[in-house]
């Protein structure tokens, strides 16, 4: 089994290095995915021997970075990818836990719940961003008949093959909204599994007009129901 950790990264620099080393210490396949970052992030990846390096000139955004990683995995052998953020909120520790849900062999997706075992002595969430992912959750599991508890926990482990087959197109922080409805609908098999509930900078922006909590919330909507409706076709049509 062919096991790649990436990581997305927009003006890491914070982080970075300590990241790096502490994932090094559970897994040595590592892709940073550099999203066009205008800090010295670039500068430190420059310096890190043994790290495979995927820069985008120009900011694609977080779900752009993450299509790229799973087509840089596919395009080398990769069975799986375990994806995970640069900014201390993922912790290197738990990836024993993903590595260990892959060997069973009976998933092909892996994601990290935030709320799935409570009193961990997490962070409390901003209001909006927990007031969100659970409306959203809900709205999934309402409509695909799942029971997901956190639906943007970016902390996953991806089985390549079937998630590249996806199609994904989602390039901003929208992504779960088109993952998750597609995954669905092929079928892929799901689990979760717990990981802390970390917030070390929440003041942290969305960028591109979605720092609004409202004017979030109603483009989450609109990827969700366009891929509902998507799905809803596909099984007419069937």
């Amino acid at each position: 089994m062919q096991l790649l950790i990436a990581i997305p990264v927009h003006n890491e620099e914070k982080y970075l290095l300590d990241v790096l080393q502490q994932v090094r210490q559970y897994h040595d396949q590592i892709l940073v995915v550099d999203d066009g970052s205008k800090d010295r992030t670039p500068e430190l990846l420059a310096t890190v021997q043994g790290v495979h390096v995927l820069r985008h000139e120009v900011n694609q955004g977080y779900g752009g970075s993450l299509i790229d990683a799973f087509g840089w995995a596919d395009g080398r052998g990769y069975d799986w990818v375990i994806t995970m953020d640069c900014d201390r909120q993922h912790e290197p520790q738990r990836i024993p836990d993903f590595i260990r849900a892959i060997r069973t062999d009976r998933w092909d997706i892996v994601s990290g719940s935030r709320y799935l075992a409570p009193d961990q002595g997490d962070d409390l969430p901003p209001q909006d961003r927990r007031s969100i992912n659970a409306t959203m959750t809900c709205i999934i599991n309402d409509l695909f008949g799942t029971s997901l508890t956190d639906s943007f926990c970016g902390f996953k482990a991806h089985r390549v093959k079937p998630t590249v087959a996806l199609g994904l197109t989602e390039k901003g922080y929208a992504f779960p909204m088109q993952l998750w409805p597609r995954a669905i609908a092929a079928g892929l098999r799901i689990t979760e599994t717990p990981v802390r509930l970390i917030y070390n900078d929440p003041t942290r922006h969305f960028g591109g007009g979605l720092d609004d909590p409202s004017d979030r919330m109603t483009h989450y909507l609109e990827v969700l129901g366009e891929e509902a409706r998507k799905a809803k076709g596909q099984g007419t049509r069937a």
